[in-house]
């Protein structure tokens, strides 16, 4: 099987995004209603994100868009990627967005999970260097500085970490948020995740896998180690990672090695193990990517195993289809 990214992989991976981005329905709102003027439909709350059954899984459906419009200058879908982000990604629009951030009930609307996409999102445009990525990245900024300040002032009022395999995950969303950081320089971001990583997994040793849950699509584990690769110097994360995971050359703990089985793909939640063996597969390249022989050898063995288990998988029923391809092509491009 193909596990590199390539433009006919792009091309799937694009249409299948380009198939939800401005789907409306079926949706599931994130929505507090404080009155009767608040009952209203995903695209008058939400005038770019509406789509994709949830807001968050839009962002990363705008993400995975942006990614390859980057990418692959000769893809096929590269004029209807463009028409869709002239159109929503202008400055009214994203004020419709902050005007929904700033209700008396939105305090904590898509935390972490939706702040850190938002993030990532806007990360990947700052990398483009066209005339027409930089009018995206700029009517963004302001949406992008909102959720940035959010993760700033929330992260000291937060003792612990939140260690699930889904969206509330703390790991998972400092390790995006991070990407934004380092590219937009914001220096009290960086310190604020350093310093929080510090406080929630600087001691954490000869971890258990106690994984996977039936719904998850992360692993605690391997997205905490993941984390941690990108706060510390490589030298650094190496002497963490052997007192996190002293025996990987061993495979164990065994679970974080077998890609999950996957029951019902028409089950939303079930679904979410095909997420997990796709977000495991990227954690293992990126962690492999740092390791010594022979550690990065086990490390990318399986990261294989778990993405050939679910990359055939990322389509045929809605349930999984309006999000996996994100994490397809985060495993396939670590």
């Amino acid at each position: 099987m193909q596990t590199v990214l390539t433009i006919e992989m792009a091309t799937r991976f694009a249409g299948l995004a380009l198939g939800h981005v401005t789907r409306e329905f079926p949706n599931k709102l994130d929505h507090v209603i404080g009155g009767p003027a608040d009952v209203r439909g995903p695209k008058a709350l939400h005038p770019i994100f509406y789509g994709s059954f949830d807001w968050h899984s839009c962002v990363h459906g705008y993400w995975l868009l942006a990614s390859l419009y980057r990418r692959f200058p000769d893809l096929p879908e590269r004029s209807r990627i463009r028409a869709i982000f002239d159109v929503h990604l202008v400055p009214d629009k994203v004020a419709g967005e902050l005007s929904y951030l700033a209700r008396p009930g939105s305090q904590t609307f898509e935390r972490p999970y939706g702040w850190a996409w938002l993030l990532m999102l806007a990360a990947e445009l700052m990398r483009h260097e066209s005339q027409e990525g930089q009018l995206w990245t700029a009517a963004l900024a302001p949406l992008a500085a909102a959720f940035a300040e959010r993760i700033k002032r929330f992260l000291p009022d937060q003792p612990y970490p939140i260690r699930t395999g889904t969206h509330a995950n703390s790991a998972f969303a400092l390790a995006l948020a991070s990407e934004f950081a380092n590219i937009a320089r914001d220096e009290d971001l960086t310190r604020a995740i350093a310093d929080r990583t510090q406080v929630w997994y600087a001691r954490d040793a000869g971890c258990q896998a106690w994984e996977p849950d039936g719904d998850a699509f992360l692993s605690p584990v391997l997205i905490e180690a993941e984390c941690m690769r990108r706060v510390l110097p490589h030298a650094d994360f190496r002497t963490w990672f052997g007192h996190f995971l002293p025996n990987i050359m061993q495979q164990e703990p065994p679970a974080l090695f077998a890609p999950a089985l996957v029951g019902d793909r028409s089950d939303g939640k079930i679904a979410h193990l095909d997420g997990l063996n796709l977000s495991r597969a990227w954690c293992w390249t990126s962690i492999a990517a740092v390791l010594d022989e022979p550690g990065r050898q086990v490390a990318t063995a399986a990261a294989q195993l778990h993405l050939v288990a679910s990359l055939p998988h990322i389509a045929g029923d809605y349930a999984g289809e309006h999000w996996l391809a994100s994490f397809a092509l985060l495993a396939v491009s670590a």
